[in-house]
């Protein structure tokens, strides 16, 4: 059987191929200009769980969360996943294989938040050009993981292109390209008991957000970025990037927050819309701390891993 992927993934995969050009590198003092980086404006692919060693664990988590995830990947890397898809981005959780294969760039996060992945239509040249605009970027890697579907196994192979982690402390930002979106995309892996359907907010804790979005400036340009009430917005497709100074994290989130865990920028969580946010409560409402609020439920870090899950009704 042919798959063919939904119609919103196959809309935003257009878009984003129509955006894929080439543009001229700019002599700049200081990363507030364009720097020439190909994809014109950022569209958020996914966002990564670092998990670990517990990935049994995180997997019974998540599914209590009213997640279904994608049966585990293995890896060419050494890493194992889950997903939880939806309409055009996704939730990774990312562990360490059994068999004792890990990933050495992933040993110094903690767990939690850490993966920030935009998509690209082509990694090599989104590497060449952020190269050529002295970005800290760091070379493709092409990896797959087999996929088991109607009794036969295929890969899915991606290309991915990452910022330095060292030079960007907020976590493993990244570029990825899908070379089989149809084995990562299915409508059997896009209904989920919570009634999740997207990806709608990602905050990013940073003692200087001004500071911080001069990243996402140097990336995508001037006009990516926008600043309201001391925080800075990146609207990345469907979603919004926010960098958000830790005060305001607390006033917002309180003890629901990520633990900063020694660090002075992070990834704290994200929003998902949701279907119906009385549903919603229904399947969660006995998981410890769960927050209800007017249009939204806040399911705090200590509950996924330390990551805060908010679930608000699409409006």
């Amino acid at each position: 059987m042919i798959f063919r992927m939904n119609e919103a993934h196959l809309l935003l995969r257009r878009r984003v191929l129509r955006r894929f050009r080439t543009s001229p590198t700019v002599s700049c003092k200081g990363a507030a200009q364009r720097l020439g980086v190909p994809d014109t404006s950022p569209i958020l692919d996914h966002v990564v769980i670092d998990v670990r060693d517990r990935m049994d664990e995180a997997a019974r988590v998540f599914a209590r969360l009213g997640f279904q995830l994608t049966p585990r990947g293995y890896h060419t890397l050494g890493s194992t996943n889950h997903l939880a898809m939806f309409a055009t981005d996704y939730l990774e959780l990312l562990g360490f294989a059994e068999r004792g294969a890990n990933r050495p760039e992933l040993a110094p996060f903690p767990v939690g938040l850490n993966g920030l992945v935009f998509k690209t239509a082509d990694a090599e040249a989104t590497h060449a050009q952020a190269n050529l605009a002295r970005l800290p970027i760091l070379p493709v890697q092409a990896f797959s993981r087999p996929v088991s579907l109607d009794g036969a196994n295929r890969d899915a192979r991606f290309r991915t292109t990452r910022l330095d982690p060292a030079k960007v402390p907020m976590g493993r930002v990244y570029f990825c390209e899908h070379l089989t979106p149809e084995l990562v995309w299915r409508p059997e892996w896009q209904r989920h008991p919570n009634g999740a359907r997207a990806i709608s907010r990602v905050v990013v804790a940073t003692e200087d957000p001004q500071h911080t979005a001069e990243l996402f400036r140097g990336l995508f340009g001037q006009s990516a970025v926008a600043s309201r009430d001391g925080s800075c917005m990146v609207d990345a497709g469907s979603a919004r990037i926010e960098l958000m100074a830790p005060a305001s994290v607390a006033e917002e989130l309180g003890d629901a927050a990520a633990e900063a865990a020694g660090r002075h920028e992070y990834l704290v969580g994200f929003e998902l819309k949701v279907e119906s946010v009385a549903n919603t409560r229904e399947l969660l409402h006995d998981i410890p701390g769960l927050r209800v609020q007017p249009h939204r439920l806040i399911v705090p870090a200590s509950a996924a891993f330390n990551t805060t899950l908010v679930f608000a009704e699409a409006r």
